[in-house]
């Protein structure tokens, strides 16, 4: 769970990023758009793999082979 100490003399804008930045660096915003909605295994499993497999060919592309 992230959390912050301030100090005297802190400012609340300083704060309030270290804040945003533990948070996001958690992935506290990511997992509750993904719990928000109830998603079935397959499901889950399908976008997975898609996902995967855009990334592989984006890295082939990258290293210049061809991927039709």
């Amino acid at each position: 769970m992230p959390g912050i100490r301030l100090r005297d003399g802190d400012s609340v804008e300083g704060a309030l990023k270290a804040f945003k930045k533990q948070v996001e660096k958690a992935g506290v915003i990511g997992d509750l758009k993904r719990k928000q909605h109830y998603e079935k295994p397959s499901i889950y499993l399908k976008k997975k793999s898609i996902t995967a497999r855009k990334r592989r060919i984006k890295q082939l592309r990258k290293l210049g082979h061809y991927v039709a």
